[in-house]
């Protein structure tokens, strides 16, 4: 196989974090041979020895930090490190530390939509919260795990669910649900694919949310790949 320079397909996130409560960096890593992972903070290694109780973790290209515990001492800039024989990428985020609390708050809420056939499907929105909100998004009630057809993106406060071809099939109800220690705020819209009048070729497997609401259609495809 092909050596790969490490590449972040999804870089850190800066985290406000309530005091007390726990703190979780995350990024997917991607490279051949599969990279060497560090983490260092304000440019000081970070381990177990350096840092007590910290939960340091690489695994399925999945790099994670989480502090069990933070105080105001664990502010600062975090960044994960990743080398291989071919090169090296670092990503860098900000831990802030608060003794104060705001239930989330979309700022940007889901716009009902329709699109075409085979087209890509975008839906943002935009949430703030202390401590940092955890966001997901649903289709019909079921939820949505990011795969390479529905990619789920965070940029600062931005989320967005990307559908690389949307069908017919994937018609409904979106909502985004937002949580942490102090709320929860929903937000939903309808989204409308209208399909060719004609016949068209089927389309490529997907993998989306969890199976048991999959149709029957998609679960076959997804079986037989």
């Amino acid at each position: 196989m092909t050596t790969k320079a490490p590449t972040f397909t999804q870089p850190l996130q800066s985290v406000v974090a309530l005091e007390g409560s726990a703190a979780t960096f995350e990024a997917h890593i991607s490279g051949f041979p599969v990279p060497e992972v560090n983490w260092f903070r304000d440019g000081q290694v970070l381990s177990a020895a350096t840092l007590p109780g910290v939960q340091i973790s690489f695994s399925d290209g999945r790099a994670r930090l989480v502090i069990p515990t933070v105080t105001e001492a664990n502010s600062g800039r975090y960044t994960v490190q990743a080398t291989n024989g071919s090169g090296q990428a670092t990503s860098t985020a900000e831990l802030l530390v608060t003794a104060a609390t705001a239930p989330p708050n979309f700022s940007q809420r889901l716009q009902s939509m329709t699109a075409r056939q085979g087209s890509q499907v975008r839906l943002d929105v935009r949430v703030t919260g202390i401590p940092t909100p955890v966001v997901k998004f649903y289709r019909d009630g079921v939820e949505i795990k990011s795969s390479p057809d529905f990619k789920i993106l965070q940029e600062g406060d931005l989320y967005s669910l990307i559908i690389a071809e949307a069908y017919p099939e994937d018609s409904g109800t979106y909502s985004v649900n937002a949580t942490n220690s102090v709320g929860r705020a929903t937000s939903t819209a309808e989204l409308l694919i209208q399909g060719e009048e004609e016949a068209v070729p089927a389309k490529k497997t997907k993998t989306i949310v969890s199976t048991a609401q999959i149709s029957q259609t998609r679960q076959a495809r997804i079986e037989k790949v």
